[in-house]
């Protein structure tokens, strides 16, 4: 990885690309490369990093002070941005779903490893109801957070915003121009939109989407200019946002033996699945050279482990 400029979010990443093998690879004739993006910091990694970046630089510019977000119990985006507030010094809040979570703050940051890094970061909570939660877009929700915090600059909730596709076009660089497949993981669109308009034709974009439900095309469309070089293939979600079974931890394991690659399973994981298991039926033609963006959340697999040992469930490799 080299490292550009002096301020961290100031600085241009470009991280390295490393070619994996696997038997599957020689017989299909096909390569695949990792795009170590969970390498640029332990936590503000991958696109979290990408998105955060223009957001700080942003608010240091206007000198505003607080930076507002919302996230689940386990959101790899509420630890990244308490990490980017503590390192440049913006105060942080984080707008949890979960009232239960907030009765006792003490076990719940005992029991949850991604909100203890968050809270050691500095950042402040407050939890909410599962249906205030999906009030969190309102006029009215949003000046109740202004009535209780005071001025703040608002993230939304995955980090997607106009400033986050501008850091996520700065992923790729010329150096990428030679693969012919560029795969990704999806949650809210940011990373892939970022992509998109970054690769050059005839190079395709393979979205693996974590959540289930077709409404994410529309989500992409909005920041990708019509670009048509794309395609989000959906089979592989393993029933929804955070779902999993023993199948997506056991293939995370061989994956991490073959490669020494850690996967998450909320997102990289379900995508390379579904690479692997596409380069299986034939969809990448021979000679195909595939790049596959590793977009970190290697933090929540403790908390994800923890949850599989009280299930008495194979635990994730790390």
């Amino acid at each position: 990885m080299s490292i550009i400029n002096n301020s961290f979010f100031s600085e241009i990443f470009e991280t390295q690309n490393q070619e994996v093998f696997f038997p599957l690879l020689t017989e299909k004739k096909v390569k695949l490369f990792v795009k170590r993006e969970d390498l640029i910091h332990p936590f503000v990694s991958g696109n979290k990093f990408r998105k955060l970046k223009h957001t700080v630089l942003q608010v240091q510019k206007a000198q505003q002070k607080n930076i507002l977000t919302f996230g689940g119990a386990f959101s790899n985006h509420i630890a990244a941005t308490a990490h980017a507030g503590k390192i440049a010094g913006l105060k942080t809040i984080g707008v949890i779903r979960g009232d239960e979570l907030g009765k006792d703050l003490e076990k719940t940051l005992a029991q949850n490893a991604t909100l203890r890094e968050a809270y050691k970061c500095g950042m402040t909570f407050y939890f909410v109801d599962r249906e205030t939660y999906r009030t969190k877009t309102t006029t009215a929700f949003i000046q109740k957070l202004k009535d209780k915090f005071g001025d703040f600059y608002l993230v939304p909730e995955g980090g997607t915003n106009e400033l986050a596709i501008k850091g996520c076009e700065e992923i790729l660089s010329e150096n990428e121009n030679d693969f012919t497949h560029i795969c990704s993981a999806v949650g809210t669109g940011g990373t892939i939109a970022g992509l998109i308009n970054t690769a050059k034709e005839p190079q395709k974009i393979i979205g693996f989407p974590a959540l289930k439900g077709n409404f994410l095309t529309a989500e992409v469309e909005k920041f990708t200019s019509q670009r048509k070089h794309w395609e989000l293939i959906s089979a592989y979600h393993f029933g929804g946002y955070a779902k999993y079974n023993s199948e997506l931890i056991s293939f995370m394991n061989w994956f991490y033996k073959q490669t020494a690659i850690l996967l998450d399973p909320i997102y990289t994981g379900k995508m390379m699945f579904g690479i692997v298991d596409l380069i299986k039926k034939n969809y990448f033609s021979e000679n195909s050279c595939i790049l596959a963006i590793h977009t970190g959340g290697i933090q929540g697999i403790e908390g994800f482990n923890q949850m599989l040992a009280k299930k008495q469930q194979e635990l994730i490799l790390q």
